[in-house]
């Protein structure tokens, strides 16, 4: 720190234009005013300002032997060696200063004496000299402490924070959400009563540890716990992405997410996953709302295309780039990938493959190409028909063997999903998105001949609104209107198509209390639940706090 410091005391042309400065002050000149665009050549500024040490006084176009400093300036470079100029090799003896100013290039000079002392050279230094700059030194005592005391403040600070770091590779970062929920209104849906609708308070927190060993690569690690709880609609509908089941609900820590990413190449990176790996993730989910919960939409359905939850678990990404406007994402993960047993495993359980082109033509349109095939998997929203294996499983359909004896139907599913997403900003303060998701899912198999061997045709669709900025920098307000997964098709008569239309509309407002504190107010309105007019409208509100560190 010293050493970059004395740097930019020692600059010559600082020190120099001091000298001038005060010896015009005697001659009666008056000094130019300084122009702001004219900057100090020091020797810490970048390669394209620097100058060599100036040898000659000649080398200074602007300073001629009639002028009345040509003495002074001349002793200074040719005896000391302290003195530079600007890049077009003027001295610029007009140019106005500060007595800081001075007090740094008379530091600088003083630094450049004791050197010639202390390497023997001190024929080069005469008592006049010394006598000069020892009266210099004492009229600018106290300037010259200030920059001194600042020098060793700044040291200090320094090796308070070499000594308090947590790791010299891992960076640590954390989370909290806060979240006060409620059903405010309906209360009937699927023929159920909501029981679910008291006012709750919940929170998620989690500690994330950033490491990195070479600089380009990234070791992700993070803990979390959980107990918000999303309420029970009896359909997959509205339901809140950083929310979990009464099951699932927790205060058990665990390591949620765990991955390792490299660069392969200067345009390819590969992502190896061992633990909840998402979509988001591998690719990019083309919507400025999807912040993991932590910030953006409140529901899952307004944080991403639902195509997007086929993708859950381990496994690999790999994101290449073909120049700065397109690249093209591959990814494949297992939701059952550590479990060995019969229909489980890496390959043989639950998977999701994705593959997007992502083409960017500018910095305010981005668009989005996704396919996603997948096994046994579900969109996690939606109506209960468009989750056709939990929609199965929960019937209770009489086996043939045990007439009118209830058993649980367990059909397993492939789907192929396409999608199509799209961010257009078309100002600083307004960015228009959405996408459409199709996905046709088929029965692998009829459970003994309790299911029909069929398809399905399910359709999402969505139009966001954002308005980042909005009252304050960083702030963002959101509007999300759309369907959710709706059955528009069936070829299974066990599961018929949703015979109505519910929409999703959803606001919120995200306000920036400080860089570590936003508050988000939110609603969520479904028009006919499930996708059937017979249920009442559900509006849930939620009131989320974000703490992060």
């Amino acid at each position: 720190m010293k050493t970059v410091w004395k740097s930019l005391l020692a600059s010559p042309a600082v020190f120099g234009a001091m000298l001038f400065v005060n010896s015009g002050a005697m001659g009666g000149e008056t000094p130019a005013t300084r122009e702001i665009t004219d900057p100090l050549v020091t020797e810490s500024n970048t390669e394209d300002q620097k100058m060599s040490q100036v040898n000659s006084v000649s080398q200074l176009s602007d300073v001629k032997p009639t002028d009345w400093a040509f003495q002074a300036l001349q002793s200074l470079v040719e005896r000391y060696g302290c003195i530079a100029g600007y890049p077009n090799g003027t001295y610029r003896g007009n140019r106005a200063m500060t007595r800081y100013e001075f007090a740094a290039g008379l530091n600088a000079c003083l630094d450049r004496v004791n050197e010639l002392i202390a390497t023997a050279t001190t024929d080069l230094v005469t008592k006049e000299d010394l006598a000069t700059l020892q009266r210099l030194r004492e009229q600018f005592s106290a300037e010259l402490a200030t920059l001194r005391g600042r020098v060793d403040a700044v040291e200090v600070k320094a090796a308070e924070l070499e000594a308090n770091q947590f790791s010299t590779t891992t960076k640590l970062t954390g989370e909290v959400v806060a979240v006060v929920s409620d059903v405010l209104g309906g209360r009937r849906v699927n023929d159920e009563d909501i029981v679910e609708e008291n006012t709750t308070l919940g929170a998620r927190a989690r500690v994330e540890f950033t490491t990195s060993f070479t600089g380009k690569d990234e070791l992700f690690t993070r803990i979390q716990t959980n107990n918000i709880v999303s309420p029970n609609l009896f359909t997959p509908e509205g339901s809140l992405f950083f929310g979990e089941t009464s099951e699932d609900a927790s205060n058990d820590a665990l390591i949620d997410a765990l991955y390792y990413k490299f660069p392969l190449g200067e345009k390819t990176e590969v992502i190896v996953l061992a633990n909840a790996g998402a979509a988001d993730d591998i690719t990019n989910t083309v919507n400025i709302f999807d912040g993991d919960g932590g910030s953006g939409a409140l529901s899952s359905f307004g944080v991403r295309n639902p195509i997007y939850y086929h993708l859950d678990g381990a496994g690999l990404g790999i994101n290449q780039e073909f120049g700065d406007k397109l690249s093209l994402s591959l990814g494949y993960l297992g939701t059952t990938a550590n479990d060995p047993t019969s229909d489980n495993g890496l390959f043989n359980g639950p998977y999701g493959a994705l593959a997007q082109l992502t083409f960017k033509p500018s910095d305010r349109f981005t668009i989005g190409f996704t396919y996603i095939n997948s096994y046994n998997e579900e969109l996690g929203t939606g109506s209960n028909r468009a989750n056709p294996i939990s929609f199965l499983g929960s019937q209770l359909v009489p086996p043939p063997s045990v007439t009118g004896e209830p058993g649980e139907v367990n059909v397993p599913f492939a789907s192929n999903s396409y999608g199509i997403e799209a961010s257009l900003g078309l100002s600083d303060k307004f960015v228009l998105g959405g996408w459409v998701g199709y996905t046709n899912a088929r029965n692998l198999s009829t459970e003994g001949g309790l299911v029909d061997r069929g398809e399905l045709d399910i359709w999402n669709w969505a139009v966001t609104l954002g308005f980042p900025d909005l009252g304050k920098k960083g702030n963002l307000a959101g509007i999300i209107f759309g369907m959710e997964p709706k059955v528009t098709s069936s070829s299974i008569n066990e599961i018929s198509r949703d015979r109505d239309t519910s929409y999703h509309i959803e606001a919120f407002y995200q306000y920036q209390v400080s860089d570590n504190i936003s508050i988000t107010p939110g609603v969520i309105w479904l028009t006919a639940p499930d996708h059937n007019n017979n249920n009442d409208d559900v509006v849930i509100g939620a009131l989320r706090t974000t703490f992060s560190f």
